[in-house]
């Protein structure tokens, strides 16, 4: 039974949508159509971690080199690659054909000015590159040069997924301050943003840049040719779950991007749909460490101390088989280290002893914001679990509720609460960002001084053995060294680890040739 409130969303959607199929009819048949897990707000794909912006960017930007699905680097805009002895130096040529969407050909010096801005935003693997790398610079118009302090892994790093991704802008562009947004879309990627028709908090429409060069290998997650076989492709924001599932069983929609798991079952069993099962999520719960109640270690603590993850992931994810507890920093599948949390997530839960570190720490009964983003389902639900876990701690609990395009930018603020800030935020990593020191952003504690994950903790300890796990070349070395990080994370209660759940997309069976990618790329797809 769908409620007056869904009933009247739908209609709206259905009136968004005619409108666009009468703009699109010379497109019959080669359009595709998707509603992403969130709006898009942010087009500048160096500024922001948020992963629809990540997936903006693989559509319109182009990257020095992939990913592919066992996460080794591989060659993407980069033609060919030489490495000295001491592997310290590297020298890069760019292949042939690749053009910016103004017509401009892609030059080493863009990406040379792509990979400085990006790695004072990156605080995964870029700021890291940036402290090591003692010369980025341009040879000539078609090769650059990286020259390393110490050993790096550096081809992970300029084909990592992690957020933000070192997608290549034009110099003029990527001279832009890093931390003034980029207004300007001009990519060299397979398709084209086509600003004319963006309606945020509605659609985002791309069409197919018949200049793109594809490499000739077969498409592989983030690396090899990005074929595109549709001409258009609409991004159609639909903030209801219900209702974007009843646009999917209308064919009123292709491919539902994020299909939560109350609704999963029921679509699978539709003949005309495909429901496909992907390496889910890590949740996270994220403390801003700048101001009280969570400045105070004890704090953080009293909340890890009875945190039970079973309750997050039934919230979350259902039925037990979409999720399972990870007592780790690490995904559990691929884990740098083993699920060793000293007992702190996976011991019983202990509410006498959480209470008196919260009276230790002093607090009052001051307000606590919590964010809540409601268009994503898993996230709210994620909201709703930490509220009630907050206030059975006597914590005065406010939940600030919005979508995902408004809390992204709260997020940033690093004011206090009377300002506009925020204390306490649940979102979710990708499994493929959670692997190790490097792709798991979580673990950054550079302070407010530094660019990092919203959170700005300060922790020297965890940040030196950050750089210790980078300039290791053995790997027995850097699992013992992810491992002190682990236990360094827990014991200051750095952030929460929830669990781990499974995503689910769904598609029109009129869709064939969708990339087995965790990454939702739209390159290789057909439609009928």
């Amino acid at each position: 039974m769908i409620s007056r409130l869904t009933r009247c969303l739908f209609l709206a959607v259905l009136g968004l949508l005619s409108g666009s199929q009468v703009m699109a009819q010379q497109h019959a048949g080669t359009t595709l159509r998707l509603v992403p897990h969130a709006d898009l707000t942010v087009v500048d794909p160096q500024f922001i971690g948020v992963y629809i912006t990540r997936n903006f960017g693989y559509l319109v930007y182009d990257t020095l080199f992939g990913m592919d699905r066992e996460f080794r680097p591989q060659p993407e805009m980069v033609d060919t690659w030489q490495i000295s002895d001491d592997k310290l130096t590297y020298t890069f040529r760019l292949r042939e054909g690749l053009k910016f969407h103004d017509g401009q050909p892609v030059r080493a010096a863009d990406a040379v000015a792509s990979l400085k801005r990006w790695g004072q935003r990156n605080d995964a693997y870029g700021q890291a590159l940036l402290a090591t790398a003692s010369m980025i610079e341009a040879v000539d118009d078609k090769q650059f040069h990286i020259v390393l302090k110490s050993r790096f892994p550096l081809l992970e790093a300029l084909g990592t997924t992690t957020s933000p991704t070192p997608f290549i802008l034009p110099e003029r562009l990527a001279q832009t301050d890093a931390f003034t947004q980029v207004k300007e879309v001009d990519g060299s990627g397979p398709f084209e943003f086509v600003k004319d028709e963006w309606q945020p908090g509605h659609k985002v429409v791309y069409v197919k840049n018949s200049d793109y060069v594809a490499r000739a290998e077969p498409p592989n997650n983030t690396s090899g040719g990005k074929v595109v076989k549709v001409d258009r492709v609409e991004w159609l924001y639909i903030p209801e779950s219900a209702t974007a599932v009843q646009a999917l069983r209308a064919a009123e929609v292709d491919y539902v991007e994020n299909a939560p798991n109350d609704y999963a079952a029921a679509l699978a069993r539709d003949p005309d749909i495909t429901v496909q099962a992907y390496p889910g999520f890590i949740g996270t719960v994220r403390f801003n460490h700048l101001y009280p109640p969570f400045d105070n270690v004890k704090m953080r603590q009293a909340v890890l101390a009875v945190a039970d993850q079973r309750d997050y992931m039934a919230a979350m994810a259902g039925d037990a088989s979409n999720w399972r507890t990870c007592f780790s920093v690490y995904a559990c599948e691929g884990a740098e280290t083993g699920e060793d949390d000293g007992g702190i997530l996976s011991g019983p839960r202990d509410w006498d002893r959480a209470k008196r570190l919260v009276a230790e720490a002093g607090y009052k009964g001051e307000r606590v914001v919590l964010l809540d983003p409601a268009d994503i389902p898993q996230l709210h639900a994620e909201a709703l679990v930490t509220e009630q876990l907050l206030k059975k701690l006597g914590l005065n609990v406010e939940l600030a509720t919005n979508e995902w395009g408004t809390i992204v930018k709260r997020v940033l603020v690093k004011e206090p609460i009377d300002q506009g800030g925020w204390n306490v935020f649940g979102t979710a990593f990708a499994i493929y960002d959670m692997l190790n020191p490097a792709t798991n952003r979580n673990l950054r504690a550079p302070g407010a001084t530094g660019y990092s994950l919203p959170g700005w903790a300060t922790d020297e300890a965890i940040e030196d053995l950050r750089k210790a796990w980078f300039a290791a070349d053995d790997e027995a070395q850097r699992r013992d060294l992810a491992d002190k990080i682990q236990r360094r994370a827990f014991e200051i209660g750095l952030y929460l680890p929830i669990g781990q759940l499974v995503g689910h997309r769904a598609f029109r069976n009129s869709l064939s040739g969708i990339p087995d990618s965790p990454i939702t790329v739209l390159w290789n797809i057909q439609k009928r």
